[in-house]
C-alpha cells in the first residue's frame, strides 16, 4: 500500500471516529445542544438528536470501504445542517460566554475543510481503498 493510500485510510478513519463521537456527544451534552439551536428553528430537541443520529451515522458509515462514499455525502450533509447552528453562535457571542467570539467565527470556515475532506471519499476510485 502506497503512503498516500495509507495517509488516506488513516485520515478516513480518524474523521469516521471524531464525526462517531461528536454525534454520540448529541445525547450526553444534550442541554448544550439545544442551547445553541437558532431560535427560528422547530423542535430543538428533536433536531438535537436526529442531528446526533446523522452525524454518528455518518461517521460510522465512513469507516467501511464499502459504505464510506455515503458516509462521505453524509457528513457533508450535516456539515451543511448544522451551519445555521454554528453561525448563530458566531453571531451571538455574548450568548455563549465560554467560547471566545474568534473561535466562534473559525469554526464556519472549518467546516468548509471538513467538507472537502468528506468529498475525499466520494469518489469511485476510493472502493479500491482497504479498511
Amino acid at each position: 500500500m502506497g503512503l498516500m493510500r495509507t495517509f488516506k485510510t488513516l485520515s478516513r478513519w480518524l474523521l469516521g471516529v471524531l464525526f462517531a463521537l461528536a454525534g454520540l456527544n448529541h445525547f450526553v451534552l444534550t442541554d448544550f445542544y439545544v442551547s445553541i439551536m437558532p431560535p427560528y428553528l422547530p423542535w430543538p430537541l428533536a433536531l438535537v438528536y436526529f442531528s446526533g443520529v446523522a452525524e454518528a451515522g455518518a461517521g460510522i458509515l465512513l469507516l467501511s470501504r464499502r459504505t464510506m462514499r455515503w458516509g462521505g455525502w453524509g457528513i457533508i450533509a450535516v456539515c451543511v445542517a448544522v451551519f445555521p447552528a454554528n453561525l448563530h453562535m458566531a453571531l451571538h457571542p455574548d450568548q455563549f460566554p465560554r467560547f471566545s467570539e474568534a473561535v466562534l467565527w473559525v469554526r464556519l470556515p472549518l467546516q468548509a475543510v471538513v467538507m472537502a475532506w468528506s468529498y475525499w471519499y466520494t469518489h469511485a476510485e476510493n472502493a479500491t481503498l482497504k479498511a
